[in-house]
């Protein structure tokens, strides 16, 4: 370096600016901006924002909702603690990042899926869509989406099959479509708006909002201002956690207060959503309802705030937000349309999480000191 420094003339007008050497640069992982906050306290601030779905969603579907999230969480816990026990490496359960894997994957099933589906689903979360690729920050898929995407391939049936909710007294018209005949039958001769303990009824399953929608050539009863507000407060058959389209914006509100999402993904995701279903329900009314239909049922809005916002999964820069928001919209709405699944949310959130590297690369800033360099 002192060599270098005698044969460079001084101008007294321009001070001379020396580089460090590149060989003694330290390259790191992102992030290299830090704010004083830590992993635990990020993910313990999640947890705290998931929990009021959750309690929706125990409310609704009983005490089964409350024992899939719980098998689902200490499966994803004990797994992460087996497998840092085996890779020889530091326990890492305590920073809370397997509890929200754990809640997620709970959030995404039906209150009547078996344990042993729980367990499969917290193996292909920690394990297959986390720790073999290091472990966190380093997954570049959503954990709990690549475990849904996995069960729903595997067990179609069991991933189907829906709950009917607590208060039931307007999914028993007939012409809507959420219950059949048979189970209707027995639900008339119970009576009551909530099932009583002594009934004399094993277990019921309905349909979801969008699963009717699929191929309907109608969605009057599926569309009407009762059917919303139910969908809205998360009284309809569906997973635990996504129904409540209310108590998952409450926490959607304490993440975006502690600024742990973009706010760009979710504006860009659900507007995207409502703007191509809105063009497209009033060209043909008959293939698809309008826009406040899609965003309150179904998946829509958990995906939007709480998985396509994770940090590590989701573009860095503003600009990358938005791409990756439009892009989830535009592939949702395709498969619940076209598709031949009714839900498209964790396909869409997948198939953009494997594009985060290209948007980032596509979207990030010039670097410090970038010169254009002009034509001839």
């Amino acid at each position: 370096m002192t060599e270098e420094k005698k044969t460079i003339k001084k101008d007294p007008e321009s001070p001379l600016i020396i580089l460090p050497d590149p060989k003694e640069l330290i390259v790191s992982t992102s992030p290299h901006l830090h704010n004083g906050g830590s992993v635990k306290k990020i993910m313990y601030i999640v947890i705290l924002a998931l929990l009021p779905s959750c309690a929706a969603g125990v409310y609704f579907f009983g005490i089964d909702a409350l024992r899939v999230l719980l098998l689902c969480t200490i499966f994803c816990v004990a797994l992460e603690v087996i497998w840092c026990k085996c890779a020889g490496k530091k326990q890492t359960w305590s920073d809370g990042s397997a509890i929200i894997t754990g809640l997620l994957l709970g959030m995404n099933l039906s209150a009547g899926v078996p344990w042993w589906l729980c367990l499969v689903g917290a193996m292909l979360a920690i394990i297959l869509g986390k720790q073999l690729f290091g472990g966190l920050g380093y997954n570049p898929f959503n954990p709990a989406l690549v475990a849904r995407v996995g069960l729903l391939i595997g067990f179609p049936k069991l991933m189907t099959t829906w709950v009917v909710p607590k208060k039931f007294s307007y999914m028993m018209n007939p012409d809507a479509g959420f219950v059949n005949t048979d189970q209707l039958e027995k639900l008339k001769s119970v009576g009551e708006s909530i099932i009583p303990f002594n009934a004399n009824i094993e277990g019921l399953t309905c349909a979801t909002p969008l699963s009717i929608a699929k191929g309907a050539d109608s969605f009057q009863h599926i569309t009407s201002p009762e059917a919303i507000q139910n969908y809205f407060w998360g009284n309809v058959g569906g997973c635990i956690g996504e129904t409540s389209v209310a108590f998952l914006l409450l926490g959607a509100v304490i993440l975006l207060a502690f600024k742990l999402i973009r706010w760009q993904v979710p504006l860009a995701y659900i507007g995207t959503v409502a703007i191509i279903t809105f063009i497209l329900n009033k060209v043909d009314p008959s293939l698809t309802p309008g826009p406040i239909f899609h965003i309150v049922a179904g998946g829509l809005v958990i995906g939007a705030f709480f998985m396509a916002t994770d940090m590590v999964t989701s573009p860095m820069t503003k600009k990358g937000a938005f791409i990756f928001g439009i892009g989830c919209g535009i592939i949702t709405t395709a498969i619940r349309i076209w598709g031949s699944y009714p839900e498209g949310v964790s396909f869409s959130i997948l198939f953009m999480n494997a594009l985060t590297p290209l948007i980032d690369r596509y979207s990030g800033g010039k670097p410090f000191g970038y010169i254009k360099k002009k034509k001839n």
